[in-house]
């Protein structure tokens, strides 16, 4: 029970051979070209690409955990299909070698003075500021959670401590309701929560236990997926496999002694449906990091107020961001941080030179829908909803050759790639398809 005290924290995302690097717990004052806060994705990423522009002496990250997370692949984990050992790596051997690791977690962030505080009273002060901090879950906001954990029939892929719980659920599944939600909040990976949908379905077929079994769908969102052209494909596979998807549901409590999830509808304020379980997949809220909401750097709501073509803050030239923490109007994914950290690289290269930022960033995100064992809708688009598709096919339609490069090819790219500064920019994918063509 310890180990669930700690869901209402994100954690980071993330292998490669251990490189040299300094790392310290910090000392009284230290100062840097370029700090990075946060070592999820965005962070490593642009730390990697800050030392070959600045320097690895100029670069130094600001990050607590001593293991980084690749946390797309937790869907498979959550369905037997991948080991969670396979989704960490010591976030050593990913720090880019000479950049200096400090070993704390942000307290404080005070743009004015240019300084940061760590929870060990450090203050470290810098000339550029890149914010990859990822966002916050908040199982403590459903009633009953995180302390339901400790019950069986109930797990979460959106964290290393549930999802094993998720797959014990899943294997020990009889009869009855299996139950799967999405939050009334902005969610990392918008796809996840019914991608475990589609995986339970097929491994309750796969082993005779189908018939017995209700799929049902509750989500606070009012459409199954946000990009028509393929939310009309999701509709087809929901009708064909006899999933039950109620909208404008949202979970706000869990009484897990009695297997019983209490839900909200949204569109009838005051008016609530109990649903029994046989097994429940919670999908958290998730929220702005607590440090950029306390700051001067926060939007109304709370996330990092960033100009969404550049990447560069509305207030503070010399601060910018990255990833899930940012208030950019598109899907908060792997894929969006790939695309992000070349435009966010060009940026400050630009500023650097005391030259106007010339590269935008058109919002491009991607969302590889897991609806089998060995199929993947692969949804990419915009910040105006449309399509920016990689492949010369109709990626709305469920491919095998999908499912192959999100189980196996990404994972490899994401280590060897993206995290060295190696690989990114918009629609990475056709980098994929580029390197196939040769």
């Amino acid at each position: 029970m310890a180990a669930l005290r700690h869901l209402k924290q994100c954690h980071p995302r993330g292998i490669a051979i251990s490189n040299f690097h300094t790392s310290s717990p910090a000392s009284a004052k230290q100062h840097y070209k370029m700090l990075v806060l946060g070592g999820g994705t965005g962070g490593i990423t642009m730390s990697s690409r800050m030392k070959r522009l600045v320097g690895a002496e100029n670069v130094a990250v600001v990050e607590p955990s001593e293991i980084h997370y690749y946390q797309p692949i937790w869907t498979l984990v959550g369905a037997g299909a991948k080991t969670v050992a396979s989704s960490g790596r010591p976030t050593a051997s990913l720090m880019p070698s000479g950049v200096k690791w400090v070993k704390s977690k942000v307290q404080e962030i005070n743009p004015e003075t240019n300084t940061v505080r760590t929870d060990d009273g450090t203050e470290i002060s810098y000339e550029y500021l890149i914010v990859a901090l990822g966002l916050e879950l908040h199982y403590e906001k459903i009633k009953g959670l995180p302390e339901g954990f400790g019950h069986p029939k109930i797990g979460s892929n959106y964290s290393v401590q549930t999802v094993e719980k998720t797959w014990k659920a899943l294997q020990d599944f009889k009869e009855g309701n299996a139950v799967f939600t999405f939050p009334n909040t902005p969610v990392k990976c918008a796809g996840a929560p019914q991608k475990i949908m589609y995986l339970s379905d097929a491994y309750l077929r796969k082993t005779g236990k189908r018939a017995k079994a209700n799929m049902i769908y509750n989500t606070s969102l009012p459409v199954l997926f946000g990009i028509k052209k393929y939310a009309d494909s999701l509709w087809e596979i929901v009708k064909k496999r006899d999933l039950q998807i109620n909208l404008r549901h949202n979970l706000i409590e869990v009484c897990a002694d009695k297997q019983e999830a209490v839900f909200e509808n949204l569109d009838k304020p005051g008016e609530t449906k109990v649903f029994e379980y046989e097994m429940l997949h919670v999908t958290p809220p998730m929220g702005p990091s607590s440090v950029i909401k306390g700051s001067p750097l926060a939007d109304e709501i709370g996330w990092l107020d960033l100009n969404k073509e550049t990447l560069q803050h509305t207030k503070y030239p010399n601060v910018f961001g990255i990833g899930d923490c940012t208030n950019l109007p598109t899907a908060k994914t792997g894929a969006a941080v790939a695309a992000q950290s070349a435009v966010l690289s060009r940026t400050i290269s630009k500023i650097l030179k005391k030259e106007k930022p010339d590269k935008k960033y058109d919002g491009y995100t991607s969302c590889p829908l897991v609806t089998s064992y060995n199929t993947v809708i692969l949804a990419e688009f915009d910040y105006n909803g449309q399509p920016l598709e990689t492949f010369p096919f109709n990626q709305a339609k469920e491919r095998r050759l999908m499912y192959h490069m999100k189980a196996d090819v990404m994972p490899h790219l994401y280590w060897h790639g993206l995290l060295r500064g190696l690989w990114g920019g918009p629609g990475p994918y056709r980098k994929i398809l580029h390197l196939g063509m040769k």
